[in-house]
Formats: structure tokens, C-alpha cells, sequence
């Protein structure tokens, strides 16, 4: 009996004994996984998953995370740019070794799922996805309170931009709390009387 299983983005054909370098997946050496993703099976009757086989399972043991063998990039660039530059690269792998293919019942059979190591849970996935529109709403919330209690500072003659954002950091945001500033003891931002003057008037 073979199996025809995807993992790490390829096929592979197994049989039971077989050994398989495969894409690097997250699991020690001596443990055993499972491939649930079966495209077909073989023997006596061939079963074609459509795409998978639903209960079908290839059953491993893990012998070692290992590497590849060097693979060499050269790059050369012809005339003004004169540069070469070479990088070697060894892929990350996981030797397995076929112990057993499940033509049914592989959602009860109790062994770790084998999952690639840059792949996080679904339910991991599942409980991270509604934090981020709780912290949208909540900024959302916060955004209309500021606006409301802040006025443009701008329109005061020699507040540009630069100066409301100094007042701003002062805690100075709108025209009554810049009417009410002292200007001798003010020493967070220099204030100008006329400044404190307008603000007043459009404070009313």
C-alpha cells in the first residue's frame, strides 16, 4: 500500500519504511506525527482525494532536523557596475521515517499533527484576530473626546503649527486654557500676551 501525501508545499510518494526529507517541521527527534493532507491512496483499490482523503493519515517518526547541501548564488554584473557577490545557502530539513498509512480513522489515532515550524495554531490564530478591532474602537472612542474639547489654536495671529503642537504637549488645547495662562510664570512654551489676548476673546 503507497500513499500520496503534501507536505511543505510538495508531494511525496511513501510507503511504510520509506525515509523522507522534508520541509522543516516543528517536532524532535524521536517523536512521532501524523500527515493528515493524503491527495491519494493505493494498493488493492485507489482512493483519489478530492482534494484529500477524508480519514486518511501517514503516520512518522522523526529522526533528526538536518540541513541540505550547500547551494551556491553567484551574481555578476557586467560593465560600469564591475560587483559579483556569492551567498551559500543550506535549506532547513526533517528526516522522517514512514511507520504506518491510515486509510480511516486518523481524527482518533491520538498523534501530534505534523505542522510546519513557521506555522502557528489555528486556534492560536482564532484568539489573536478580535484583539486588534477592540483596540480600533476603543482609539475611535477616544479620538471624537479629544477632538471635541480641542480648539484649532491656529486661527490666534503667531500660533502656527509648530507652536500649537508645544502647547499641545503643555496641555494646553483650546482657547480657555490658553485665555487663562500667566504669562510671566507660564515656563512650559513661551506665551505671548497678545496670544493670551485673542484667545480670550475667542473664548467667549
Amino acid at each position: 500500500m503507497f500513499a500520496v501525501l503534501k507536505t511543505g508545499g510538495k508531494q511525496y510518494k511513501v510507503q511504510a519504511g520509506d525515509i523522507l526529507r522534508v520541509e522543516k517541521l516543528a517536532a524532535d527527534a524521536g517523536e512521532t506525527i501524523q500527515f493528515n493532507d493524503v491527495l491519494m491512496l493505493g494498493g488493492d483499490t485507489t482512493v483519489v482525494g478530492a482534494p484529500f482523503v477524508e480519514g486518511a493519515a501517514v503516520q512518522a517518526d522523526v529522526i533528526d532536523q538536518i540541513k541540505g547541501e550547500k547551494l551556491i548564488k553567484f551574481v555578476k554584473r557586467r560593465r560600469k557596475h564591475s560587483s559579483k557577490r556569492t551567498v551559500g545557502h543550506r535549506q532547513k530539513l526533517t528526516l522522517v521515517r514512514i511507520t504506518d498509512i491510515l486509510a480511516s480513522g486518523a481524527d482518533k489515532s491520538g498523534v501530534k499533527a505534523a505542522i510546519g515550524s513557521g506555522s502557528a495554531p489555528a486556534s492560536a490564530t482564532a484568539e489573536a484576530a478580535p484583539a486588534k478591532p477592540a483596540k480600533k474602537a476603543a482609539k475611535k472612542a477616544e479620538a471624537p473626546a479629544a477632538a471635541a474639547s480641542a480648539d484649532d489654536l491656529t486661527t490666534i495671529t503667531g500660533v502656527g503649527p509648530a507652536a500649537a503642537k508645544k502647547l499641545a504637549d503643555a496641555g494646553i488645547t483650546s482657547f480657555a486654557q490658553l485665555a487663562a495662562v500667566d504669562v510671566e510664570s507660564f515656563d512650559a512654551v513661551k506665551v505671548k500676551p497678545e496670544w493670551v489676548a485673542q484667545a480670550a476673546d475667542l473664548a467667549k
